[in-house]
């Protein structure tokens, strides 16, 4: 049992009340003499009991004068509910001393000080941050590991008393005996595993590993275990062991036992093999964790010898020295199911559900969501029977390919490789733990495994649409095939990584978590976007989830990390000014509202540097050719010589992208603040591209966003809309995938960074408050058009789709050999799998019905591994987009458009300002 109190007197230094309180507190170091005391002089101006928290908790006058700062903060804002002072004394108290590195507690003590659970306490910090000044960017990184490392430990203990319950006969029949029931036993189990973990990982909130270690531990307790207190198959797995085990007498495995001579590994697998069968693990992943980890560990806190079960007691009193060490949670505590680690119990209405079904069949049960455990281990089974048939070699087609080349790439990609390796193994054991070098050595077999998969695919499609077999240029390109390998990592970084698929976005990420892989192999954001569009293309298998991932580092890189200062990104920018005059930029404004077209391959960005921007009609014609001529040899700059403009393929599509992702979010915060100013989009709209087209300076070492709340804020001052920063902020932070960071920690100018306000005031407004006065103007500068928003080029060979007409009729293309019942999840056990039972026949017959009169065809969709074109007049309803193909007539859209511009010309004029407006109004106080 953990203490309930420590058996050390408490400092003399506290008071009575404060003394009575630190005794029966759970887990609280009473170290005399580095209890640092509290000068109650200096405090007369704060309210007593305010103090005497502040004594309890034994800080700083430091932290005692911020945390009373903060409070003072939050009773002057209007917008915060004060239900329970001390609640909220306790979170600004946690909040200075976090600030000031001066924690002199635990997370688990300053709750139960304060009589706070744990996801009240998140929830409270959350609300508490009120200003942009209120916590900073330190604090919100802190109580984002802090959540993670919660979700992780919750996710681990669930599945624990899952497992023990099927290990363990609930109830020992053995109480008259002198050996442990089974109580006792997990007790030990899991205070042992929370100090393996804690010795063997660096990373905190690592699921799998952390799981696959809890697995090991599992197994060193059965293997101890009296046959008397194990269920089967446990029982019978553990019976070889105990056949060979001399009977003990003694428990008391870290006095006498710790001491003896340690013995070589156990090499019998049996109950390993149960666990993983029973956790749908993988057996060769968690032994690699047992002899590489966990071994080592166990010698190192003297048990790797000893054949008896550890007590709780000895083993507690290891723990505490990690859990004050890291002042955090006790988790202890969750084997009492002490209320300050409950999470929120599930609402019965939240569970998920199969399609809603016709009211004349038979109700279906509803489908609790998957544990966190579970689907991870789900999806690494995915990866794996993906990879099983593939190898850690080329294959037999591309070494074709390799020979085929002017120069044979073979011996240089292989060195290649093997340079990758070394870096990334290195950068997984710092990350993780020097004795995890094994593991990221698993993940970079998997990786390669992806990577040649993926290049024979590329390099097949390519010789499709081109008929070609000379790739040389593309297969010598260094750049390529880093991103291409990069690309593959972090699918299998992402794979294990859990966060990646969780529905929560906003501080979901882990240290090693994108875009590490890019700082791992020193690789340019700009490069590795060039590769993403066309691995999704080439790996039909993918799952939606791992589309939905690799989107999302489009994306980031798209939102800011393409725009750092060293980016590519800038020379190519810089070059086309030089070409087309300063008048001219990226992308031309006309060119947003025509579609965009997806049939860019990663030859193209690689090696296709340039196109002309006119003749746009023939480009089509002419691709194939001018790609066979960048394969081959010819640069196809020669082929446009006589062009007097040449523009880069790839910054062109990826202008493109990043106006469609710019309108995308500025419309959701728009959506969120100024529905009752419709017009005001368009304007906020143009200046935002317009800033992005002649201003990209503004985004170097920024956020795409900065810019957009910029935007709007300026045009809603202009005019004369009453829209403060701090009402954008609030409603950013309800976007999807937004960071506190983004308009906390916003870089002003070398060196020094400050809020989303000072941003605006001292560079945004300076730099472009003549173009802001323009809309206050009786003649405003042209609007920008919208640009068009298609559905997503990643969804189309993956996406379900709808039979027209039917009830809940989805039909996908197969994506890979069907799938083994143990990496099914309790959803895809429930989906039609023809060749199963499934019923009555007639249910059948209504599908067939359905499908047979739908005026439909999947024909494109299933004839390759390719992505099919959408078909003409469907309509998707995954993403909430009508006519995604694009297919309204032209005289439509001209009409469409034309009817936009002179509501917008009349609106402006109804709503003119005076020129002269002055620029200080434009600027935004702190409030």
């Amino acid at each position: 049992m953990p203490p309930k109190r420590r058996s050390a007197a408490p400092s003399a230094q506290l008071s009575k009340a404060a003394e009575d309180k630190h005794t029966n507190r759970v887990g609280v170091p009473g170290t005399p003499g580095r209890i640092p005391q509290l000068s109650l002089e200096r405090h007369k101006d704060k309210e007593p009991p305010f103090v005497s928290l502040c004594q309890e908790l034994r800080v700083t006058d430091e932290v005692c004068n911020l945390a009373w700062k903060i409070w003072e903060t939050m009773v002057a804002s209007v917008d915060i509910v004060l239900d329970t002072s001390r609640k909220h004394w306790g979170a600004c108290i946690f909040v200075a001393a976090t600030d000031l590195d001066a924690m002199t507690f635990t997370i688990t003590e300053v709750q139960k000080t304060v009589g706070l659970n744990v996801v009240e306490f998140f929830n409270l910090l959350k609300k508490m941050d009120i200003n942009m000044d209120t916590i900073s960017v330190k604090v919100n990184t802190a109580v984002s590991r802090l959540e993670k490392k919660y979700e992780v430990l919750l996710a681990l203990f669930q599945r624990f008393e899952r497992t023990c319950g099927k290990i363990y006969i609930a109830v020992s029949d053995n109480a008259g005996n002198a050996g442990p029931d089974a109580k006792q036993i997990m007790r030990s189990c899991w205070t042992l595993f929370l100090l393996a973990k804690g010795n063997v990982l660096q990373m905190e909130d690592d699921l799998v590993i952390s799981f696959q270690l809890l697995l090991c531990v599992l197994e060193y307790f059965i293997k101890r275990s009296p046959p008397t207190v194990l269920q089967e198959p446990f029982k019978i797995a553990a019976n070889g062991v105990h056949s060979t085990t001399p009977t003990r007498t003694s428990r008391r495995g870290l006095g006498r036992g710790a001491r003896a001579a340690p013995k070589p590994a156990d090499t019998d697998l049996r109950v390993m093999e149960a666990l993983c069968k029973e956790n749908e693990c993988t057996v060769d992943e968690v032994k690699n964790v047992y002899f590489t980890s966990f071994v080592a560990f166990l010698d190192s806190v003297g048990l790797a010898g000893s054949q008896e079960i550890p007590e709780s007691e000895d083993l507690s009193k290891q723990y505490e020295e990690l859990y004050f060490k890291s002042k955090d949670f006790d988790a202890r505590l969750f084997l009492d199911h002490d209320e300050t680690l409950q999470p929120v119990k599930t609402d019965v209405s939240q569970l998920e559900r199969t399609p809603r079904k016709n009211p004349l069949e038979e109700e279906v049960l509803p489908i609790p969501p998957q544990t966190p455990v579970r689907a991870a281990m789900n999806c690494i089974q995915q990866l794996k029977v993906i990879l099983n048939s593939a190898s850690d070699w080329p294959s037999e087609n591309l070494v074709k390919y390799f020979s085929n080349c002017t120069v044979n790439p073979s011996e240089e990609i292989t060195e290649r490789v093997v340079n990758m390796r070394e870096l990334f193994i290195d950068r997984f054991a710092r990350a993780v733990g020097q004795q995890c070098i094994e593991i990221g050595s698993q993940r970079f077999v998997l990786g390669v495994r992806l990577y040649y998969r993926v290049m024979e695919s590329m390099l097949r499609s390519e010789e499709e649409r081109l008929s070609i077999q000379n790739f040389s240029k593309l297969l010598s390109n260094a750049d390529f095939h880093t991103s291409l390998l990069a690309c593959a990592l972090e699918v299998v970084m992402a794979t294990y990584d859990w966060s990646t698929f969780k529905s929560s976005s906003s501080s979901s990420e882990t240290d090693l978590s994108f875009p590490w892989i890019l700082d791992v192999f020193k690789l340019k954001a700009f490069d590795f976007y060039k590769v993403i569009e066309s691995f999704i293309k080439a790996e039909p298998s993918l799952t939606r989830e791992m589309i939905k991932h690799l989107e999302r580092c489009e994306h980031l890189i798209m939102e800011s990390i393409a725009w750092r200062s060293d980016s590519p990104l800038f020379e190519l920018l810089r070059q086309s000014r030089e070409q087309e005059g300063a008048v001219e930029q990226a992308e031309p404004p006309g060119m947003l509202n025509q579609l965009l077209q997806h049939d860019h391959t990663a030859a193209d960005l690689y090696l296709s540097p340039v196109r002309s921007p006119w003749k746009k009609s023939q480009s089509v014609a002419s691709s194939a050719s001018q790609g066979a001529d960048a394969q081959t040899g010819p640069s196809s700059q020669s082929q446009t010589s006589s062009h007097k403009h040449l523009k880069s393929t790839s910054l062109s599509l990826f202008y493109k992208k990043v106006y469609r992702l710019a309108y995308l979010r500025l419309n959701m915060l728009f959506s969120h603040l100024l529905k009752d100013h419709p017009e005001l989009e368009h304007i906020i709209w143009t200046l935002f591209q317009h800033t992005l087209q002649h201003e990209h300076e503004l985004l170097k070492d920024r956020h795409l966003d900065q810019i957009m709340m910029s935007a709007m804020y300026a045009i809603c001052k202009v005019k004369n809309i009453d829209l403060r920063f701090k009402t954008i902020v609030t409603a950013y932070k309800e976007l999807p995938n937004t960071h506190q960071e983004t308009f906390k920690h916003v870089l002003i100018r070398e060196g020094q960074y400050d809020s989303i306000i000072a941003f605006y005031n001292q560079v945004f407004m300076q730099k472009l408050k003549t173009n802001i006065l323009q809309y206050a103007s009786p003649r405003p500068p042209t609007l920008s058009p919208i640009p068009h928003i298609p559905c997503s080029p990643y969804k189309f060979s993956n996406s379900p789709l709808r039979v027209p007409g039917s009830n809940n009729v989805y039909v996908s293309p197969l994506k890979s050999a069907r799938m083994s019942p143990s990496v099914m999840t309790p959803r895809s056990r429930i989906l039609v799998s023809i060749g199963e039972s499934f019923g009555t026949s007639e249910k059948f017959q209504r599908i067939n019905q359905m499908v047979s009169s739908s005026d439909w065809s999947l024909k494109r969709g299933l004839e390759s591994n390719s992505a099919p074109k959408p078909l003409k007049r469907l309509r998707f309803d995954t993403d909430g987009q009508d006519e995604a193909d694009g297919s309204k007539s032209a005289g439509e859209s001209k009409f469409q458009q034309k009817l936009a511009e002179m509501t917008s010309t009349r609106t402006r004029m109804q709503e003119q300002k005076l020129k002269d407006a002055a620029v200080d109004s434009l600027k935004e106080e702190k409030h």
